[in-house]
């Protein structure tokens, strides 16, 4: 699966995870990517790595 959004372009965070005795270790926060059946301008079907907030709002049309 990509680890980019092909719309936005929303890729992986990274940062501290933070235990209560405060000991530091570094994490990585990964966007939720699906794999989505789209039209394409040419008229045809492609798949695309999209992010979830691209798909609720609207700027990818799915096909199913």
């Amino acid at each position: 699966m990509a680890g980019k959004c092909q719309i936005c372009g929303k890729g992986a965070l990274s940062g501290n995870k933070v235990s209560h005795a405060n000991n530091k270790s570094k994490k990585i926060s990964k966007p939720n990517i699906q794999s989505v059946k789209t039209l394409s301008p040419s008229g045809g079907h492609i798949r695309m790595h999209v992010c979830t907030r691209c798909i609720r709002s609207g700027k990818v049309k799915k096909v199913s």
